[in-house]
Formats: C-alpha cells, sequence, structure tokens
C-alpha cells in the first residue's frame, strides 16, 4: 500500500506534493498512483522505438509535468533531462533515458502494492 512515509523514504518531496494538491493527502496519493500506472504503460517507450520523436516529446512533457508537480524528484530528473533532448531534436540517448525512467517507475510500482 502506498504510504507518505514509503514515497519519503524513496525521495519524493510529499511535503511539496501535498502543499499542490492543496494539503490533501488522499488526492495526492491518489495522482501519485495515477501518475505511476500511466507512466508504466510506456507509450513512451513505444515512439521512441518508433521513432516518432515529436509524439515521445509529447509523451515526455506530459508525464514531466505531473511528476514534478507531484515532487517525484527521481523520476522527475530523467524526465526532464529526456523532455529537453526531444523538444529540440537534439541527439543523445534517448533509450538509456528512457531506462533511467522505467527503473525508477519501477520502484515506484513497488510501493503501489
Amino acid at each position: 500500500m502506498l504510504t507518505v512515509e514509503k514515497l519519503k523514504e524513496y525521495g519524493a518531496d510529499v511535503d511539496k506534493g501535498i502543499s499542490r494538491c492543496g494539503n490533501n493527502e488522499s488526492l495526492y496519493l491518489r495522482l501519485v498512483k495515477i501518475c505511476i500506472k500511466e507512466i508504466s504503460a510506456d507509450a513512451l517507450g513505444e515512439a521512441l522505438k518508433d521513432g516518432d520523436l515529436d509524439r515521445a516529446f509529447n509523451v515526455a512533457h506530459k508525464w514531466k509535468g505531473g511528476v514534478n508537480n507531484l515532487a517525484l524528484d527521481t523520476i522527475a530528473a530523467p524526465l526532464c533531462e529526456l523532455t529537453e533532448l526531444l523538444r529540440n531534436k537534439t541527439p543523445g540517448d534517448y533509450e538509456q533515458l528512457h531506462r533511467d525512467i522505467l527503473k525508477e517507475t519501477e520502484i515506484f510500482s513497488a510501493l503501489l502494492e
């Protein structure tokens, strides 16, 4: 079961995230669950595999907003980096950043159980 304590242990800035949810802890936890499940759906990986950088950017940008608003900093770091590379269509190791994002979402997914 996901708890504030588990998120804090993992490195989320829970106080900031809860404040952005009107100090509603249950709303915050609900939104974290939705965000993690959506990232785990892996639309980003499909877009990268297809070479569709515009679609990959749109997915990454959407997720970046969510994880930043929820203060899920460990996922936000590689996601922000990937988003900026995709925004500028800068050559980079998109796949490694994608793997880093998936690794972090797997850890968060384990917290949901």
